[in-house]
């Protein structure tokens, strides 16, 4: 069981940056890492976008054992500085047929994979005592994730800009402390902020195609396919963690801290065939459908 599992140690990104740089700051070796728990530290760690992106090496070997580590933030250049929301403003999904509003909205899409490629790796140091197969699966979700930015820089790349040339929000890196146990980190990342997607990335695949834009609509379509293995992950290892006398609903809604819930694990539309796909059981999908999607302001969608 991991219900209950507490992460010991913690750092700021400040004061881990040694780990990762030398003592008169510059980078360390560009070799790639063999341990995942290093890969994982300096893709958190490093301030530059590329060195963020760089894949998992295919000899990557996850370790055995070893102290927690919380990282309580990302290293970010200037350009991919974590801003206030209030500084931020993202157009509503009917801008999508603007250009430049579109342009707008990719780059939080892009924003997005950004902290969950970090934050999988987070998880990788945080939990260091789950099963060398869950924190395989976190690793390779990762290399999605890195994959999902790459596809919205290439689209926002055809609309005149490049990521870091807005602000950007570190909204799900500021859900941190919901995130303090493997199931924990579940429920926030996979069963709410990834299950949403499902209905997130087929709205904004739609109004991509309504804007004749059909290569942003192919990107987001690959997202989403991806989306349903992601939730899919997270379902199976909840069924794994939560207490055999209860089902993964009710071990989501004891894990989940507010504001996290149902109604933020979906879209105003909801896309139930992405959940079955997903392999979630009726229980849980007919609770997402019966919930009234919320703005993360509490607002109704």
């Amino acid at each position: 069981m991991f219900a209950q599992a507490r992460c010991s140690r913690f750092s700021s990104a400040s004061s881990a940056f040694s780990s990762w740089a030398g003592a008169d700051g510059a980078p360390r070796s560009s070799a790639s890492p063999s341990l995942a728990s290093d890969y994982c530290r300096r893709l958190i760690l490093a301030p530059e976008l590329e060195d963020k992106l760089e894949p998992p090496p295919s000899n990557l070997e996850i370790d055995v054992g070893g102290e927690p580590l919380i990282l309580r933030a990302p290293g970010r250049s200037e350009r991919l500085r974590i801003r206030p929301a209030r500084e931020v403003k993202v157009p509503p999904l009917i801008g999508f047929s603007d250009k430049s509003q579109r342009a707008r909205i990719l780059h939080a899409l892009a924003n997005h994979e950004l902290q969950a490629t970090e934050l999988f790796a987070w998880a990788v140091l945080a939990f260091p005592e789950t099963p060398v197969a869950f924190r395989r699966g976190l690793i390779q979700i990762l290399a999605e994730e890195q994959k999902h930015l790459n596809l919205y820089r290439e689209r926002l790349a055809t609309h005149d800009l490049e990521f870091g040339d807005l602000g950007v929000t570190g909204h799900f890196w500021n859900q941190l402390d919901a995130m303090s146990t493997p199931m924990a980190f579940l429920c926030a990342m996979g069963l709410t902020f990834e299950n949403a997607n499902l209905d997130f990335a087929g709205e904004y695949a739609e109004a991509a195609i309504a804007a004749e834009d059909p290569e942003t609509a192919r990107a987001l379509a690959i997202v989403h396919e991806d989306e349903e293995r992601h939730v899919r992950f997270a379902y199976r290892w909840m069924q794994r963690f939560k207490n055999d006398d209860e089902s993964v609903l009710e071990a989501y809604e004891r894990t989940i801290q507010f504001p996290l819930c149902t109604a933020r694990a979906r879209g105003k539309t909801f896309d139930r065939d992405s959940r079955v796909r997903a392999g979630l059981d009726d229980e849980f999908i007919d609770a997402l459908e019966a919930a009234t999607a919320l703005r993360p302001s509490g607002v109704p969608r």
